[in-house]
This record gives C-alpha cells, structure tokens and sequence, in this order.
C-alpha cells in the first residue's frame, strides 16, 4: 500500500473489512464492555493501522485527508466512536514521534504498532487542568538514566488495553519558566502497570472502547523513552492536535451518516396511517437538514485534511470541521431517535447507542466553546476573552 490510494479505493477497502462487522457485533461489545479485539485486528492486517506513517517504518504514508477517509468510512458503517475509537490512537498519536522522535525511536516505536502488536493511548488531560495544559501537574524528575514521573491523568482511552503510553509532564517548574508552554516533556513508553494504577470511568456511551484515570508516584521512565528534547513537549504535542480534530471530525460525520441512513430506511418502511412517514415533510425536512449539515461539515474535514497534507497552518480548519461535523452529527442522531419514535429508544434499533456516542465528538478533544474562542481571536482577530 505505498502508492497513492484514491479515497474511493480505501473507503471500498474499509468498508469491505467492516462488512464483516455488522450491527449485533457492535451492540453486543457496547453492551458487555468488550474491546473490539477482533476488529482492531482485521484493521492491522489489512495494513491499515499505519496509513499516516512513514513507509520506511512499515506505514503506508497515505496522508491525513486518507486517514480521514478511513476513519470516516469505519463510523459510518455502523460502528461508530466505539470503532473508530478501537484505532484511532494509531492515526494522529504518535505524529509527535514521527516529527521529533530520533531515528532508533521510530524504528522501536512505531513498527509494532502498525503491524497491531501493540496498543498505545494518549495521557495528556488532567482532573484539574483541563484544557489549561500549561498547569498540568504531573511531573517528571532526571535521575541517572530515568526519569520519575509523578501525576494524575483522566479520561485516557484504551489504557485498559494499552501496552505504551504518549504521555506529558512538566520536566521543569512553571514558575521556572520564561513561557508557561516551556518546562514540558514528552514521553512515549511502556504503560507499566506495576507503577501505575489503572482505573476505569463508567461513561454514558462507547463503552467498547474504556476511559480511565491514570495515577502514579515515582514511576521510573527510561530517559531513552524521551520524545526530542527535554522541555519540548507542548510544541511537540501539537503536531498531534490537528490531526486528532480532523480525525475526529470525520468520525462524526460518519456516525451522522449511519444515523442518517437507519432513519430514511425506517422513514420509507414506516407505514402510519396508510402511509409511510417519510412521505410527511415534518419527517422530511429534518432529515433533509441532517444530510445538507454533514455534507459541508465533510467538506471542511476535507480541506482541513488538505492543509494538513500539504503542509499548511490548518488550525481554524480543523476547529471549524471538528465542531461542525459535532453539530452535524448530534443533529442527525436526535433526528434518527425521533424519527424512529419509541423503537429509537429500543437498543435494537441501534440510533439510541449513535445518540450516546455522538456526544463526545461534541465534548472532546477540546470544548466547542474553546473552538468559538480560538476563532474569534485568531481568524477574527478579536480580543483574547480567558
């Protein structure tokens, strides 16, 4: 796979691999908490973990506009944040390492996790710093050849499954510092569960894909885990932001798609009153609404996706898609539940899990506030308001 792929060729491919995971799967992980194994699998073997990684490292250096494609196609086969969430990590994740990693830290890095044999999360939110990354609290110390890490992280996903760990800290006091985003350090190693206890969030939706907080006490790292150099780590970890709100922008158009295709279907099939639903424009037009939002919100994932690939500041881009495919998406899925009416309440009919999912593309990575903030001062260039 180290040709250019059309974005109709690997949309075909995913959805081919997808196929073989229909809705009963999908409800039957939500329902028992299961880590999609069997899918993450297929995905590794077709080769698809690594689609945005160097070729050298056994990626198939597709771009950010080919990933979106997969990640968009993967939820809107029905199987939503839960599968696209099984991978996700393995998309945007390990850029940072990619940018900033040494050659011999690529090389131990990132094969195994293309080839599916390791898992990976991402540990940078904290209980009390929120988005406010500058005051995170977990610390890393120097001493010999390993550093000791001492925080809390919360809301990490996959961390029950995880084998490596992309993690933050300050190396450096705050007040030690000329700029807040200096004094941070990026590590990316073993998540040593020995050193670190592992608690599981029970959470409203995905319950495929586990969320947890991470706590530790002088949990020694080896300095060769180190990403770049010490201190780096906030400009370091922004290589992974944008392509983490691109990704997940195309995720929620894919599951407002899925919602979108389970409501029309029931809206034709339907029949009250001698007739079928969807022949009632109050039926109609919101599920026209849901298609013309999704549409353009995919159309903003695509050009932030391109800014990306070509190299290009794309940071309003990516907030912009990241929070219109969030809209798009919540809109369809209420739409899809009402349209089904008390069967959308039914887990069978599977709109009441997209409903759950979709709020966290609204929630996450970072607030649809925050978005509205970054826009007004950095494309409208409007006084800074926090």
């Amino acid at each position: 796979m180290q040709e250019k792929l059309a974005h109709e060729e690997i949309a075909a491919a995913i959805a081919q691999i997808c196929a073989r995971f229909g809705d009963d799967y999908w409800l039957s992980c939500d329902r028992e908490g299961r880590f999609p194994e069997e899918f993450h699998r297929a995905i590794a073997d077709g080769g698809w973990l690594g689609i945005a990684m160097p070729v050298e490292f056994g990626g198939a250096g597709q771009g950010m506009a080919a990933a979106a494609t997969m990640m968009r196609t993967i939820a809107e086969s029905g199987a939503g944040m839960s599968g696209a969430s099984s991978v996700h990590m393995n998309i945007f994740g390990l850029q940072p390492v990619v940018v900033f990693g040494s050659q011999a830290q690529k090389q131990r890095m990132l094969p195994p996790l293309i080839r599916g044999e390791q898992k990976a999360c991402f540990a940078v939110t904290e209980p009390d710093a929120g988005l406010n990354t500058t005051k995170l609290r977990t610390r890393a110390r120097r001493e010999g050849d390993h550093y000791l890490l001492s925080g809390q992280k919360i809301w990490i996903s996959t961390a029950q499954v995880a084998d490596k760990v992309l993690l933050l800290a300050r190396s450096t006091p705050l007040e030690a510092v000329r700029r807040p985003t200096d004094g941070l350090s990026l590590f990316y190693t073993d998540l040593d569960r020995s050193q670190v206890e592992i608690r599981e969030i029970e959470k409203m939706g995905r319950h495929a894909v586990d969320s947890n907080m991470l706590i530790f006490e002088n949990w020694a790292v080896p300095a060769a885990d180190l990403i770049g150099v010490e201190g780096d780590g906030f400009r370091q970890i922004l290589h992974g932001f944008n392509p983490e709100r691109i990704l997940i922008a195309a995720e929620a158009v894919g599951l407002g798609r899925a919602a979108l295709r389970r409501a029309t279907r029931y809206a034709r099939e339907r029949i009250v009153f001698d007739r079928p639903i969807g022949q009632n424009q109050a039926i109609q037009h919101p599920l026209a609404t849901n298609w013309m939002q999704l549409e353009a919100a995919n159309l903003m994932v695509g050009r932030a996706a391109e800014l990306y690939d070509a190299g290009r500041d794309c940071g309003a881009e990516a907030n912009s898609a990241k929070y219109l495919a969030a809209e798009a998406a919540f809109g369809a899925c209420e739409t899809a539940i009402l349209t089904h009416g008390g069967m959308g309440y039914a887990a069978e009919y599977h709109v009441e899990r997209y409903l759950r999912e979709c709020l966290i593309p609204r929630l996450a990575p970072v607030s649809p506030q925050m978005i509205k903030n970054f826009i007004a001062e950095k494309v409208l260039d409007l006084p800074r308001s926090y």
